[in-house]
C-alpha cells in the first residue's frame, strides 16, 4: 500500500517536471521576439477593396461665345475633375487622327415622309465630306423597327450611299430602341465614336425606354448629335417631349442638337458637325481615389489659361458608370 502511493506521488512529481518544462522552452526569454504565429487551419473571410485603375477617356468640345469650334489648344488649358476632386490629364491628344465610327440613323416613319428625300440627300453629302480612309459609317433606318442596312461598319461611300438611298418608309417610330442598338453597335469600337439621329423626336413604339437608351449611349461613350426635323407649319406635328428628350441625350453625352426644316438647315447642321469633329480634344485620366462608392461618377471640364478662355464653353459626357448594366 505504501509502495503504490510512494508510485502515484513520484509520477505526480514527473508529470509536474515536464508541464515546467514545456512551459520554459514555449515562452521567449525577457527581450526575445515571439515566434510567428501558425497559420491557421481554416481561411477567414477577407474584405477586399477593388480599385477602378481604367483609363477613362473623356472627348471634348471647345467652342467659342458664337458656337463655332476652337482649336490650337493645350493640355495646360483644361482642367478636369471627377466628382469634385481634381485629376491628373494622363493623356491628350488632339481628335482628328483618330478613327472615327459614325452610326447614322433616320428616321423612316410616316411623320417624316416628306422629309425623307431630303434627309436622304443630305446624309449622303454628310458622309462624302466627313468619311476618311480610316472611318466608318453604319446606316440605320427605323420606324417600328430597327435596321441596319450598311450590315456593319464600312468606309465604301457606294455602300453606304446605297444604303441611305434603299431604306423604306415604316408606319411608327422607335427612337429609343434606334439609339439603344446603335449604341451598342458602337460599343466596341475603336477611336472616337458618334451617333446621328435625324427624326422629328416623336417616339410611339419603343421596347426599351429613355433611360436605357441614354445609359447605353453613356456606356458606350457615344457621342450624339441630333437633327431634329421640324414640320414647315410649325404648330402642327411636332412632339415636345420627344424633342427635349433628343436634346437632353445630346447635352448628356457632349454632343449637340440643331432644328432643321429645310435641305439648307439640314446641310448647314452637318457641316457644324463635320466642323467640331474635325477639332476635338482626347482627355484621359486615371480615377484618384474616390470619397464615395456610387455608380456613377461626374466628369467637369473647364479651359483655362488665356483671355478668352472664359467665354469658351467645353462639351463633353457629363460622366460614367463604373458598373455595366444588362438590360
Amino acid at each position: 500500500m505504501r509502495k503504490c502511493a510512494t508510485l502515484r506521488l513520484l509520477a505526480a512529481s514527473l508529470l509536474l517536471y515536464g508541464c515546467s518544462l514545456w512551459a520554459q522552452q514555449a515562452s521567449p526569454p525577457p527581450g526575445a521576439a515571439a515566434p510567428p504565429a501558425k497559420p491557421q487551419t481554416q481561411s477567414q473571410p477577407e474584405t477586399t477593396l477593388k480599385v477602378d485603375v481604367n483609363l477613362v477617356n473623356v472627348f471634348v468640345t471647345v467652342t467659342d461665345e458664337h458656337g463655332a469650334p476652337v482649336g490650337g489648344l493645350t493640355k495646360d488649358n483644361f482642367v478636369l475633375s471627377e466628382d469634385g476632386n481634381p485629376q491628373r490629364i494622363a493623356v491628350f491628344d488632339k481628335e482628328s487622327a483618330l478613327p472615327l465610327s459614325i452610326a447614322l440613323a433616320i428616321d423612316t416613319s410616316m411623320s417624316t415622309r416628306h422629309d425623307l428625300p431630303l434627309e436622304q440627300i443630305s446624309a449622303k453629302r454628310f458622309a462624302h465630306a466627313i468619311l476618311r480612309p480610316v472611318d466608318a459609317v453604319a446606316v440605320y433606318a427605323f420606324s417600328e423597327a430597327v435596321s441596319e442596312s450598311t450590315h456593319g461598319y464600312t468606309s465604301e461611300l457606294k455602300r453606304i450611299d446605297d444604303a441611305i438611298d434603299h431604306i423604306r418608309l415604316g408606319a411608327a417610330t422607335a427612337v429609343y430602341d434606334a439609339i439603344y442598338l446603335a449604341a451598342r453597335g458602337l460599343e466596341h469600337r475603336k477611336g472616337r465614336k458618334v451617333m446621328v439621329l435625324i427624326t422629328d423626336g416623336e417616339n410611339t413604339l419603343s421596347r426599351v425606354d429613355y433611360k436605357e437608351a441614354v445609359r447605353a449611349a453613356v456606356e458606350a461613350e457615344a457621342i450624339v448629335y441630333s437633327v431634329i426635323i421640324v414640320p414647315i407649319e410649325a404648330s402642327a406635328g411636332r412632339e415636345i417631349g420627344g424633342e427635349h428628350a433628343l436634346i437632353q441625350i445630346s447635352e448628356d453625352t457632349g454632343g449637340k442638337y440643331y432644328y432643321a426644316t429645310s435641305t439648307a438647315q439640314l446641310d448647314e447642321a452637318f457641316r457644324k458637325i463635320s466642323d467640331e469633329l474635325r477639332t476635338q480634344y482626347l482627355l484621359a485620366y486615371y480615377p484618384a481615389q474616390r470619397a464615395s462608392f456610387s455608380t456613377f461618377r461626374r466628369i467637369e471640364v473647364k479651359v483655362t489659361g488665356s483671355p478668352e478662355a472664359s467665354t469658351y464653353r467645353a462639351r463633353h459626357r457629363t460622366g460614367y458608370y463604373t458598373v455595366k448594366e444588362e438590360f
